[in-house]
């Protein structure tokens, strides 16, 4: 698994890939903060609710882009054969890459911790930034984007082609993170029900984290998809077999 964790980790850093969506991510969520209408400094209140706001729909995207090529190259280029002859089972290969893809994400989500020590030295007094609050967003802000970096690793999985593979990634991350929060809202689940439905998608639970308490069941839940999808990606290894 060590082998292909550094062999991930190598493609990503010798290719544009990483160096573009850290890139990406870290200015236009910079642009968003300090330049943009609304910006921190015109409207002299400490917060990063723009930043929180904003990110995971730029996730929606961008990680699906870094994920794509993960399994659909290999089954392109017929490498995924060679791979499986190796000493290796589809559980380390799948970890492996997973792992490997969450270093990547770690990487660009570590430099926007400078947007918090930024606006905190803007000593805004009448607005201080809510410290706790923050720290919340930012656990809950990295947790969806290794859901995220899950959904895109089995969109990647069942396809050789890294377009469909990017379009799939990009619909299931919508899914989860929006889509259940849109039907829990229709009138026909109106009570109780559209408090379950909620709780299926990923947006409750970030927003949940978000308000500065970190609450284990949050937690559980985020790990729980994440598991969820990394066997939908392994059961998609082993189909090959079949």
């Amino acid at each position: 698994m060590r082998a292909i964790l550094q062999k991930e980790i190598n493609l990503f850093f010798s290719s544009l890939i990483a160096y573009i969506s850290m890139s990406v991510f870290f200015i236009v969520m910079g642009l968003n903060l300090f330049v943009f209408e609304g910006n921190i400094p015109d409207s002299q209140y400490a917060t990063l609710d723009s930043f929180f706001t904003l990110a995971p729909w730029v996730l929606i995207f961008l990680i699906p882009a870094i994920t794509m090529r993960t399994f659909a190259d290999e089954r392109q280029s017929g490498t995924l054969e060679l791979l499986s002859t190796q000493p290796v089972t589809d559980t380390q290969i799948v970890l492996g890459k997973y792992l490997a893809t969450l270093l990547l994400w770690l990487f660009t989500f570590l430099p926007t911790l400078l947007y918090f020590v930024a606006v905190k030295q803007l000593s805004l007094t009448e607005a201080p930034i809510d410290s706790g609050a923050t720290w919340g967003s930012y656990i809950g802000l990295f947790f969806l984007g290794a859901v995220f970096a899950a959904i895109g690793i089995f969109a990647s999985s069942v396809t050789g082609n890294q377009i469909v593979a990017f379009l799939a990634g990009v619909f299931m991350c919508y899914l989860m993170y929006d889509a259940f929060f849109r039907i829990s809202s229709l009138p026909v689940f109106s009570g109780q029900l559209d408090y379950l439905i909620q709780a299926a998608g990923l947006n409750a639970h970030y927003d949940s984290i978000s308000r500065g308490v970190v609450d284990t069941r949050d937690i559980i839940y985020f790990l729980s998809v994440i598991a969820l999808f990394l066997i939908a990606t392994r059961t998609a290894l082993e189909s090959r077999k079949w």
